[in-house]
């Protein structure tokens, strides 16, 4: 048994680096937190419970194309060696040829994703981001670094994003969002309009990362996370967006953020594990990846 825990647990047994599609990154950092704590939690919470899901997940079996999953990237220090240590190991995933699974931690895990992507990808590559809130303030509670100012770092290193089912964003974020023409779809588009509404825009890169702050989802699904919003996306219409997307682009990685596990409610645990799994289904079966990663 390894001293850790593994994606699938004993169900799937894990595969070596080089012969795993998916490379899981579980990343405990929680350093701005701004509401509710407990993200660097979430990691190891959603890899437990993932021992409890079925391999098959409706529709084939993403396991089969092997997981590896690493040993927790160490948060322990400053905000920027904490980063570093979460660039260096989405790096040594993508030296391999796979693709990165972050589990989170605070959305700010993100920042370090990005930069691994850039040494890997250039800026060919755009973020497609679920979230109640937009994560576009320029600094927070005196903090560049924080979990709210994820997206804005983002867009500052020139990498375009598209925000999915955001609700919740104060009145700088909004300017941002005009100023940078920053395209969005927001939660009462997506109960308005429905899931087929979605289209990226013709522009947007043909590669893209998917980053998931589990807070998307409506808090009557997801009540496990620092800022829960009413209002937010159901399971079904967060899976056929990320459908939509992996039929549309090329998913090079994503991220689960944000989750912050609750006493007893394993439901929340399942769920957040579900998702990660349900998006490497979602990948695993979509012909661009395939052709990415040079699988069958």
């Amino acid at each position: 048994m390894s001293e850790f825990i593994t994606f699938h647990g004993d169900d799937v047994p894990q595969s070596k680096p080089e012969e795993a599609l998916f490379h899981v990154i579980p990343v405990p950092y929680e350093k701005s937190v701004s509401y509710g704590s407990g993200t660097a939690a979430g990691p190891d919470a959603i890899l437990s419970a993932s021992c409890q899901l079925e391999v098959f997940d409706g529709k084939s079996t993403p396991a089969q194309y092997g997981i590896c999953t690493y040993e927790p990237v160490d948060c322990s220090g400053g905000h920027e060696e904490a980063l570093t240590n979460i660039k260096d190991a989405v790096l040594k995933c993508m030296i391999c040829g796979k693709m990165p699974v972050v589990l989170g931690g605070e959305h700010t895990v993100t920042n370090g994703v990005i930069d691994a992507l850039i040494a890997k990808y250039g800026k060919e590559f755009g973020v497609v981001q679920f979230d109640a809130h937009a994560d576009l303030r320029d600094s927070y509670e005196g903090s560049k670094y924080s979990h709210a100012c994820v997206m804005k770092r983002t867009i500052d290193k020139g990498i375009p994003i598209y925000q999915i089912g955001t609700r919740s964003y104060c009145l700088e974020e909004h300017q941002t969002r005009l100023h940078y023409n920053i395209p969005f779809m927001d939660a009462e588009d997506v109960d308005r309009d429905g899931t087929d509404a979605f289209r990226l825009p013709d522009d947007f890169p043909e590669k893209v990362f998917i980053t998931f702050d589990i807070d998307a989802l409506d808090s009557s699904i997801m009540p496990a996370t620092g800022t829960p919003v009413p209002g937010g996306l159901t399971w079904y219409q967060s899976m056929r967006l990320i459908d939509s997307i992996v039929r549309q682009r090329i998913c090079i990685g994503f991220d689960v953020l944000e989750y912050a596990p609750m006493d007893g409610l394993h439901s929340a645990d399942f769920t957040a594990a579900q998702l990660v799994y349900n998006i490497m289904g979602y990948v695993s079966r979509s012909s661009k990846v395939k052709a990415q990663f040079g699988i069958s």
